[in-house]
């Protein structure tokens, strides 16, 4: 569970190198190379209920629904679907079981959601099923890259003081209060710092960077990614650019294709010049 833990939306990415894909149909759910398209960002519910099970919720506003219908007669795989049932039942529940730096996601039931490979119709179908052969245990394995974070926790409300400690906070911050008015520094208008703050660098040709020293950083207003994307070249004086955040839990570069979060929170982004081994890697 811990892979979902700061998690409000998520890719997952099958042992094919392959996206789990919701359909524009709103019902069919595949496996897709392309990593950019809306279809392949799934929401992370939490069920409170059952703290270490979750929803995945399509941009459709659907659910992935492990379904009891067989993916094909005769054989064991069942459908998984986008559904949006008038009860959220056990069926839209998935359970994240840690395998590694993997995870198999296991439904209410015992079924694993599986990504198939081979000839059609199997190939780039997702069932949940149990793998009894060897060379498809891997194919219930998924990376998970989380594209966007939950906000901190609201902070708990100070504790009372006493009496005697107030009064002498409160003649503290009058004194501060009194030396701040009679200061230069508010001889101007007071004024709100609109934007938000953005760490940047540029990973080297294989897509690595130096934590070790202080990252430059602007003031930007806004949440779209191209206008973020010309602002870091302006910066970079590179042309062909495509701009990463990193995946919190492994530290994986993860092309920033979805708008910025709506709120002013401080990013740390990675440039990758579009030219370079780790460019192409996004594009396989």
């Amino acid at each position: 569970m811990e892979f979902f833990a700061r998690a409000k939306a998520v890719r997952l990415r099958s042992h094919h190198d392959k996206y789990l894909v919701a359909d524009e149909d709103e019902e069919h759910v595949t496996q897709d190379r392309d990593g950019t398209s809306r279809g392949v960002r799934w929401t992370v519910e939490r069920v409170d209920s059952v703290p270490h099970v979750l929803r995945l919720r399509s941009c459709y506003g659907r659910y992935l629904t492990a379904s009891n219908e067989p993916f094909l007669l005769g054989v064991t795989g069942k459908k998984v679907s986008q559904t949006l049932p008038a009860r959220l039942d056990s069926s839209l529940e998935w359970e994240p079981l840690r395998e590694g730096s993997q995870v198999k996601l296991k439904t209410r039931y015992g079924n694993y959601l599986r990504g198939n490979g081979g000839l059609p119709p199997w190939r780039n179908s997702v069932t949940h099923d149990v793998p009894h052969r060897t060379s498809t245990q891997d194919w219930i394995l998924w990376d998970v890259d989380v594209v966007e974070i939950l906000p901190q926790p609201a902070r708990i409300p100070n504790q009372p003081v006493s009496a005697s400690s107030a009064v002498s906070s409160s003649s503290a911050s009058s004194s501060r209060l009194s030396s701040l008015e009679s200061s230069d520094s508010f001889s101007g208008p007071l004024h709100k710092v609109e934007g938000r703050s953005i760490y940047f660098t540029v990973a080297d040709d294989n897509g690595n960077v130096d934590d070790s020293v202080e990252w430059p950083h602007v003031t930007f207003i806004g949440t779209s990614v191209p206008e973020v994307t010309q602002k870091l070249k302006e910066e970079t004086k590179l042309d062909d650019i495509i701009v990463c955040t990193r995946n919190p839990l492994n530290q994986h570069l993860i092309p920033l294709y979805l708008h910025l979060p709506p709120n002013n929170t401080t990013m740390r982004l990675v440039v990758v010049d579009g030219n370079s081994k780790a460019a192409k890697k996004f594009s396989i």
